[in-house]
């Protein structure tokens, strides 16, 4: 469903745009994708909306066919949020041990003390941390809105998938302009 409104409280929801995930190869460009998430960023806090950062540092420990679940271990620098995020002391910050942003990590109990209604989610991976953060922001009872051409995917047909099959389902999808053009009847 196309982008209809956002409610008056909004959180922008950023998913794992930290340095080692950045730096891998992926399906669009990561410099348009951190663009339109800072353009975001720099409305949501303008407006005093709440602004949640999302770095994963780990994953759930049960096994799969694509490789082990915890007690993986990462680089150092690896789950630092890039620079472009700017940081604010504002911003709500939540580290995750598994796709969704809200799994047994209280987020939505912050959101709801916040009083937020709504959540706007961009990042990597489209297929993974994005679409398991929407999923589950939906089942919580959030209405959810996806800016689609602010988040990519290791695989341009995993993207492309979520976009086309998965969010119509879950969400509101379109641009990062469709949000800021909303949001800036708020001005």
């Amino acid at each position: 469903m196309p982008l209809t409104t956002l409610d008056p409280k909004t959180a922008l929801i950023v998913v794992d745009l930290q340095k080692g995930i950045v730096e891998i190869p992926l399906a669009h460009p990561v410099a348009g994708i951190v663009d339109r998430s800072a353009a975001l960023l720099k409305t949501f806090r303008g407006l005093g909306l709440p602004v949640v950062l999302v770095n994963v540092a780990g994953a759930p420990a049960g096994r799969t066919d694509a490789g082990p679940g915890a007690g993986r271990s990462f680089p150092d620098g690896w789950t630092d949020l890039i620079p472009e995020l700017d940081r604010q002391p504002d911003d709500l910050l939540v580290t995750k041990h598994a796709r969704s942003a809200f799994a047994r990590t209280g987020l939505a109990d912050r959101l709801h003390a916040l009083g937020v209604t709504q959540v706007v989610i961009t990042g990597i991976a489209t297929s993974s941390g994005v679409e398991s953060t929407a999923r589950d922001a939906h089942e919580l009872g959030f209405h959810v809105t996806l800016p689609v051409d602010a988040m990519t995917d290791t695989e341009l047909a995993r993207h492309e998938h979520s976009v086309a099959h998965i969010f119509p389902r879950i969400a509101e999808t379109g641009t990062t302009q469709d949000v800021l053009d909303t949001l800036s009847d708020r001005r």
